[in-house]
């Protein structure tokens, strides 16, 4: 088994706690971060545009994506051009479609044109990689976010989808391939084997990345271990 060091593929963690965002950037493995509305909602995030900018200034050196929130396409360029505006390693997550299933690609070849930085997300399908790749700008840095963990959710096999993303992506030497909506660690291993640029990982799952390689003979009984002082704490009897 590979160690992390020894992976092509980057890890970028995905989150929008403040404290560990800035903990995580001065990880050495990781090599970019993530956020979106909805991680932002629950961790209690109030200011969105002081929260992306504190960010910014004490992380220079690493990209972080911040998404824009509106449903009109219109006022979702504004809000791009905006976010863009705040650091040359800030990224702009741009969902493919909105949520009348209107899909984005005119308005990300428009941004892309200006040199603006994207991210475009919650993609599933390989048509959508296809119109995606066709609307970056070849010569400005992007990402294409395929979300693997919800295209499992469904029970569909994600490797073909992501390996046939990174084909395709090829014609495009500037945007990289992120394996998005990580379900487990060895989705890490999944991502790399397949030609992935990027993987996201959750804070929960990266503090679980001291189990790499762990005997699982050892596991196994830790597990035990686990059980019988669960079961002794909570006074069980039959």
């Amino acid at each position: 088994m590979k160690q992390v060091d020894e992976l092509t593929v980057k890890i970028f963690a995905d989150g929008a706690d403040r404290g560990s965002m800035l903990e995580m950037s001065r990880q050495s493995f990781i090599k970019g971060l993530t956020t979106n509305p909805s991680l932002m909602r629950q961790a209690n995030v109030k200011n969105y545009k002081k929260f992306a900018q504190e960010l910014l200034s004490e992380i220079k050196d690493k990209s972080i994506s911040f998404e824009v929130f509106s449903d009109d396409f219109d006022v979702m360029e504004k809000q791009a051009l905006e976010i863009a505006s705040w650091g040359d390693n800030a990224y702009v997550k741009i969902p493919v479609t909105n949520t009348k299933q209107e899909t984005c690609y005119s308005m990300v070849e428009r941004l892309a044109s200006q040199g603006v930085k994207l991210n475009v997300t919650a993609l599933m399908t390989l048509d959508q990689v296809r119109r995606v790749t066709e609307s970056l700008d070849p010569l400005v840095p992007s990402y294409i976010s395929v979300f693997a963990g919800r295209i499992a959710d469904t029970g569909r096999d994600p490797l073909p989808v992501m390996f046939n993303a990174v084909e395709i992506m090829k014609r495009n030497p500037a945007s990289e391939l992120i394996w998005a909506s990580t379900r487990e660690l060895y989705n890490i291993f999944q991502a790399d084997q397949v030609g992935c640029h990027i993987i996201t990982v959750t804070n929960n799952l990266i503090n679980k990345m001291h189990l790499f390689g762990h005997d699982l003979d050892e596991f196994s009984l830790e597990t035990v271990k686990m059980f019988y002082g669960d079961a002794l704490a909570a006074g069980y009897e039959i």
